[in-house]
């Protein structure tokens, strides 16, 4: 059974026509020779508010043929580590096809499950999909995976598992996180850059140590674990900030924000 949108019409417009005017409103034009690029950190809010900083990213890097879509579990339902094993996902530009026989090589770490309970509701991945779409040079296939909170081991040890289902195939991984939520800007930016340098130079344990010692709302750093792991397997040497806003550049409340990274790691 085909996987129905959850969020369109709230987070972006549910029909291609509006769709596609807004993301030519946020992407602007296309620039010079784009990035072979292993990963990216995109943010998931709507994309009035976040999806400038997404396209950043996408459209300097080129989209291969399959994504693996890696976002946090808002909702709590399904496992810690659920892989989706159903249908094609229905998004307003047609319909994008789930790569099975990657879906169980993945699901083959011990503490992953073929899951669809976990996806039904969850926007981290599903608002990537109208970049992924427009950039994909060649069509699209994905296999999304939604992590709940793992110890910093699992979540290590994951990514190593997934970079090595990931050798020789032509794929992008992409991580799904918004950064500080519901803080004052400039309070976000100075916690948030503390995360970004650990992102910077693959420094996982760094990463999920500072988030948890210094109460940093980032919601995808599970996914930045697994993500940067997987990638440093398939030969990452750094991690390039393309861009860092937040919610206020957009309501003009700047009291109380949801900040946003865009990331390419290469």
């Amino acid at each position: 059974m085909k996987r129905k949108p959850a969020v369109a019409g709230t987070f972006y417009p549910a029909r291609a026509e509006e769709l596609r005017k807004l993301t030519d409103l946020l992407c602007g034009e296309e620039e010079g020779e784009k990035l072979n690029a292993k990963a990216v950190l995109v943010p998931h809010a709507g994309l009035i508010y976040s999806g400038k900083t997404a396209c950043a990213v996408y459209k300097k890097v080129k989209i291969p043929p399959k994504a693996v879509l890696l976002g946090p579990n808002h909702t709590g339902l399904g496992s810690d580590i659920s892989v989706y094993g159903g249908g094609a996902w229905e998004t307003p530009f047609g319909d994008v096809e789930v790569d099975a026989e990657l879906v169980q090589k993945i699901a083959s770490y011990q503490r992953a499950e073929v899951d669809e309970s976990a996806h039904l509701y969850e926007h981290s991945l599903e608002v990537q999909l109208p970049f992924l779409l427009r950039y994909a040079e060649k069509g699209l296939s994905i296999v999304p995976v939604v992590l709940g909170l793992l110890d910093y081991d699992t979540a290590r040890d994951f990514g190593r598992h997934l970079g090595q289902c990931l050798e020789g195939e032509e794929v992008l991984i992409v991580i799904s996180s918004d950064m500080s939520h519901y803080i004052p800007a400039e309070e976000a930016k100075k916690k948030d850059t503390i995360l970004i340098s650990a992102m910077e130079r693959l420094q996982t344990d760094e990463l999920y140590l500072k988030r948890v010692q210094y109460d940093i709302t980032m919601c995808g750093f599970i996914p930045a674990v697994v993500g940067i792991e997987a990638g440093k397997v398939l030969g990452i040497r750094q991690g390039i900030l393309i861009d860092y806003t937040n919610s206020g550049e957009v309501t003009g409340d700047y009291d109380r924000v949801v900040a946003y990274a865009g990331m390419v790691f290469v």
